[in-house]
């Protein structure tokens, strides 16, 4: 006899889960990470703008400080275009107000160069002074082609027509007159050309115009024996006399070469003696004939450059 099963019931579709109420931890803490994102991301956009803000304005004000700079060097020009005061106006001529100027500058530094100083110096109130220079910058302009004009061959010194002979009469008077006044190492901004910069151009220009090449050639030289000359005397103001103990410095170095850091200086010791190397040091920063011994050299490696 056959059984009637009964179709199995169908199941009940589950009512959708009600939403969760406004102050369920869960959902809270969700809006806690996404504002903290939020805050985190703007806060970072901020920084970053205000660092870009920092860089333009900075940016913006070297532009200025080097375009105001400029323009002070620019208007320094004007002394050289100016008339002097005449002779029943003027107790001072601007050679002696140059004078004056470099003497402090030799003696104490370019910085204590100042028109209060030089005014004082010269037996004048400072108000007198810029009657004959308006700013501190002509009274620098006065003071620097002062020097070129030591620099400069007189005119009852001919250069001579050799190349060679001619750059290394120059590049020796621009090696003595920065011996004479060291502190124009320390200068950064180029000063006012003058009358006596100029001059100087033209005998650099008139030393190499006899070689073979182009302009730029002839400059490269200018350029290359200009940057001899200022590496030596930088070289020479900071050498090895400037060592106020030298056994203390000895010492220091046979510690350093005992690590064995140093096998080219440890060999040329071992070779020498560690006194009688830095003897030898000493003797060569001191060495006169190094300058123009080395300036033949630079300028046998011109010679050999320049097309024929």
């Amino acid at each position: 006899m056959a059984t009637d099963i009964p179709p199995p019931r169908p199941r009940r579709p589950r009512p959708p889960r009600p939403p969760r109420p406004p102050g369920d931890a869960e959902a809270q803490l969700s809006d806690a990470i996404r504002q903290f994102v939020v805050d985190t991301v703007t806060e970072k956009i901020a920084e970053k703008s205000a660092r870009q803000t920092e860089k333009i304005v900075a940016k913006a004000q070297r532009h200025a400080d080097h375009l105001d700079r400029l323009g002070e060097r620019l208007d320094a020009l004007d002394i050289w275009t100016r008339g002097e005061p005449g002779r029943r106006q003027s107790r001072f001529s601007r050679t002696d107000i140059a004078t004056v100027a470099l003497r402090i500058a030799d003696t104490e530094g370019i910085d204590a160069v100042s028109m209060r100083r030089v005014a004082s110096e010269l037996g004048a109130g400072t108000m007198t002074l810029y009657h004959y220079v308006r700013t501190k910058d002509e009274l620098l302009a006065l003071v620097f082609d002062t020097i070129m004009g030591e620099v400069v061959v007189p005119d009852d010194q001919p250069l001579p027509g050799n190349w060679r002979d001619a750059i290394s009469v120059i590049a020796r008077r621009s090696r003595d007159s920065l011996r004479r006044h060291q502190w124009m190492l320390e200068i950064s901004d180029d000063p006012a050309i003058g009358p006596n910069a100029v001059r100087h151009f033209d005998q650099t220009l008139q030393a190499v115009s006899s070689l073979p090449g182009t302009l730029q050639d002839k400059l490269d030289v200018l350029t290359a024996v200009d940057e001899y000359v200022f590496g030596f005397c930088m070289h020479e103001r900071s050498s090895f006399h400037d060592v106020d103990d030298v056994d203390e410095m000895l010492e220091y170095m046979q510690e350093l070469v005992a690590t064995g850091d140093y096998p080219t200086l440890e060999r040329f010791i071992a070779e020498h003696g560690l006194e009688e190397l830095w003897g030898k040091f000493e003797a060569h920063s001191h060495d006169e004939s190094r300058f123009d011994r080395n300036l033949a050299r630079l300028l046998d490696g011109v010679e050999r450059s320049l097309p024929t």
